[in-house]
């Protein structure tokens, strides 16, 4: 045990420790959210909700590989924002996909319940973009965290207007029209993190 707390502190206290810190933050943080605007986006059959909480579950999951790889070569850094940028892209196209499921499926969501999760995962998510702000310049892998961030903080935006559209047309375009941006936002990012990861990549003159 004292070994493993030994190790613990060596991580906590190096040159990443801070970095380390706020990862393992953010991605709890995450992981309560996806879970929470996942069950409240299910029952009040919300598509931005539901988006944002796939957006939470694909954070967690860019999360935790920055804090896999944070100790390694940035070659290593690098290809994994590449293959993070790839899971956002891959969850753009879900969100796209469950839209189009919804437009046939006509379902006026409960502004309610998208107005107060949505608040709070706003909180919630500006205090992340917050912690991350700092080292959204050291390299791909803290950039493509932050850039997660702050899609979160718009997103979580976009499902508050989402809930004011809703109760103001009494129809469920506003929130279909969110999702749509939201999975837009996504795929931007996530073909900006393309970019920089092949940057780096010719940079250091290593093949993929």
């Amino acid at each position: 045990m004292s070994d493993c707390c030994s190790e613990l502190e060596k991580a906590l206290t190096s040159s990443n420790g801070p970095k380390r810190k706020v990862l393992w933050i953010i991605l709890i943080l995450n992981l309560i959210m996806f879970f929470v605007e996942g069950i409240a986006g299910w029952f009040a059959q919300s598509n931005s909700l539901m988006a944002d909480s796939l957006d939470m579950l694909g954070d967690a999951a860019i999360y935790a590989f920055s804090l896999f790889v944070i100790q390694l070569d940035p070659i290593w850094r690098t290809r994994c924002g590449i293959l993070k940028a790839s899971i956002m892209s891959l969850f753009a196209t879900g969100i796209l996909g469950a839209t189009i499921y919804r437009v046939s499926h006509q379902v006026i969501p409960v502004a309610s319940a998208m107005g107060v999760i949505g608040s709070l995962a706003l909180l919630i998510n500006l205090f992340c973009a917050y912690l991350l702000l700092r080292f959204k310049d050291d390299d791909v892998n803290m950039r493509s965290a932050w850039l997660c961030s702050r899609n979160d903080v718009l997103a979580n935006i976009g499902v508050i207007l989402a809930a004011g559209g809703v109760v103001w047309t009494g129809s469920h375009w506003p929130d279909l029209v969110v999702g749509v941006i939201i999975s837009g936002l996504i795929l931007q990012s996530s073909l900006s993190i393309f970019k920089d990861a092949q940057l780096e990549l010719k940079n250091n003159q290593t093949p993929l």
